[in-house]
């Protein structure tokens, strides 16, 4: 890979303190988190009047890994085929940078790292966060690699979510935002399956109140079945339908309760992935943060003499998400008289057409970025 003309080739993530426990980070909620400790990786390179910086923020279940490979990898990082030389986040142009929310447990602070007072793992008793608090702590990132004003912020998913609340609260910080295949306040549809993930968990024996790590256990029946749940929620049925249809496990009809069909085979697949790289009170605390988002309801929207330039897509087949959640965030900015670009792109796939490959799609991202470019901060 490290020959690939589009690919950034090998990166390292990187770690760093932004907040101690001497000068915590204060929360949304009144509490304080220190120390806080950020995984995040940069591509491309910044340049001399520091304009061409872009920030990317993951979903939900994502990492400061969105580009090139890392030593061992099985795969790129999850969004590399939109970052890199001739992408429509061109590296050679932009300079790109993701990094792990807090909560989260790919290398930022979350509730599996040890609490200083204790000398033992958060756990339940790690602070409840909001979409607010990680933009704090981004913004502390951003000011920490020694960036005034982004050129854009970017995110699909949660990520979007991010996005907005940064050009929302911070607008004199931000020129251009991207909103892809999110929301400004979830359904009671959406509320009610993270619930139903979350119950799974902490239902599972191995939960322990959330003390699992200390007793050398984890929950992963429980966190299997709410990967395998929000997965279903994440294709649309013509996705499923042309990648498994009703095809039989290994070819033959067996009747009986184990994994009878593809389709079970693949959502067993992708739960036992899931274990490896991923902790069960991250998930719960991070799928909190997406109920009580609504930032509508918290910002008043001011008229700007300078507002942020958006971007919103959605997609067609996108039943998690539905195209109704960004006509929503639309019809908000275009009250305030913020200006917008909406897109529906048509897409097979689902919620994660954002992940994908789509041309309709990674065109209009290539010329909205082009723009934001020539526009500059």
């Amino acid at each position: 890979m490290r020959h690939d003309p589009e690919s950034v080739g090998f990166v390292e993530t990187q770690q760093v303190r932004l907040f101690t426990r001497d000068e915590p980070l204060t929360l949304a909620s009144g509490r304080t988190l220190g120390p806080v400790d950020v995984a995040y990786e940069t591509y491309g390179r910044l340049n001399a009047d520091r304009s061409n910086a872009v920030m990317i923020c993951h979903a939900l279940t994502g990492d400061a890994h969105a580009a090139g490979w890392h030593v061992g990898a099985k795969g790129p990082g999850w969004w590399d085929n939109l970052i890199g030389p001739g992408k429509p986040l061109d590296t050679e142009r932009f300079f790109v940078v993701c990094a792990n929310l807090i909560g989260g447990c790919r290398g930022s602070t979350g509730p599996s790292s040890i609490d200083p007072a204790t000398g033992k793992a958060y756990g339940l008793s790690f602070p409840l966060l909001a979409i607010a608090d990680f933009v704090e702590v981004h913004r502390a990132l951003v000011r920490h690699l020694g960036i005034g004003r982004l050129l854009a912020v970017v995110g699909g998913s949660m990520g979007g979510m991010q996005a907005l609340e940064w050009s929302l609260s911070y607008p004199d910080e931000v020129a251009h935002a991207v909103i892809i295949a999110s929301s400004s306040r979830l359904t009671a549809q959406n509320i009610a399956f993270s619930a139903v993930a979350r119950r799974a968990i902490m239902d599972d024996p191995h939960f322990l109140g959330g003390d699992y790590e200390a007793a050398g256990v984890s929950p992963n029946v429980g966190l299997s079945i709410a990967r395998m749940m929000a997965h279903i929620t994440y294709l649309s049925e013509d996705a499923f339908t042309e990648k498994f249809g009703r095809s039989p496990q290994n070819g033959e009809r067996t009747p009986g309760f184990g994994i009878d069909f593809a389709v079970e085979s693949y959502l067993d697949h992708q739960a036992e992935t899931f274990l490896e790289r991923f902790d069960a009170l991250s998930y719960l605390y991070l799928t909190r943060v997406m109920d009580y988002f609504d930032p509508f309801t918290d910002h008043a929207l001011p008229r700007l003499e300078r507002p942020v330039r958006y971007l919103v897509v959605s997609f067609d087949t996108d039943w998690r998400f539905s195209t109704s959640h960004s006509r929503r965030i639309v019809r908000h900015l275009e009250g305030a008289r913020y200006p917008v670009t909406f897109r529906e792109i048509k897409s097979p796939w689902g919620h994660d057409s954002f992940l994908l490959v789509i041309d309709d799609y990674h065109a209009t991202l290539r010329a909205w970025f082009d723009r934001a470019l020539e526009v500059g901060t």
